[in-house]
């Protein structure tokens, strides 16, 4: 659907599931492609589904000094930064202090590092940020109120982007996903694990399944894609109207 021949993406966290997804629509759409995460077999991999384009790096997320170097890396390695996608969450769940450090260090931290490292390069190319949330940013919740907040603030984080690079031609939007479903992913681990949970999210959305990775790829390039150039400061929710039970 969409043509990115020439432009250079960087991925934090697009290694898995969404992430992945994400940076293979860019390698199939002409784009050379950066991605950065922890684990190192499933980044070989991804990397390797790249293709010639593809680069990949070793990054903790939750690291600041990891991040900056990773971004700089990144850079010189695709000749600059067109999109900063900004994917990577800690999942920290609980109300708990080990649940909001690793919602606040990763999900909040991280998109706020990533960017500032990225955006004289971003500025330079008049290009994009994608953030993702999660429908969860949306409501409150009592299965993960660390998780919903961070989500919340990302929501509004990217309100607040936005109005501050227009003025340099720099857009800035997000993707929030509702329940997303993909091999080795939580929801396929709550289908054995957790079915009465899994079996009440499925009942809740209208199509009667979850998401796929790709659907909410297919979101994030348009929202990088010249298509949406009067496009900034907004979260597309991508859930299958799963917010509408």
């Amino acid at each position: 659907m969409f043509d990115f021949s020439g432009k250079r993406v960087v991925v934090c966290g697009g290694s898995k599931g969404i992430g992945r997804s994400v940076a293979l629509g860019f390698a199939q759409a002409g784009a050379a492609v950066s991605i950065c995460a922890r684990g190192a077999e499933a980044l070989a991999a991804t990397k390797a589904e790249l293709g010639a384009k593809g680069h990949a790096a070793s990054c903790d997320l939750g690291d600041a000094a990891q991040i900056a170097s990773y971004i700089a890396e990144a850079e010189r390695a695709l000749g600059g930064i067109d999109v900063l996608v900004n994917n990577a969450s800690g999942f920290g769940m609980a109300d708990t202090e080990e649940g909001w450090a690793a919602s606040l260090n990763v999900d909040v931290l991280a998109t706020t590092r990533a960017s500032r490292a990225a955006i004289p390069a971003l500025k330079a190319a008049r290009g994009c940020i994608v953030n993702l949330s999660s429908i969860s940013g949306y409501g409150p919740s009592a299965r993960g109120p660390a998780y919903a907040a961070v989500k919340a603030l990302l929501i509004n984080y990217t309100q607040s982007q936005a109005a501050v690079l227009a003025p340099d031609g720099v857009r800035v939007n997000g993707v929030a996903p509702g329940s997303i479903e993909f091999p080795g992913g939580s929801w396929e681990q709550r289908k054995t694990t957790m079915p009465d949970l899994y079996n009440r999210i499925l009942a809740s959305i209208p199509f009667g399944r979850l998401g796929h990775p790709e659907e909410v790829a297919d979101v994030v390039l348009f929202l990088a894609s010249p298509a949406a150039r009067w496009v900034t400061g907004h979260t597309i929710v991508v859930d299958g109207g799963q917010m509408l039970g």
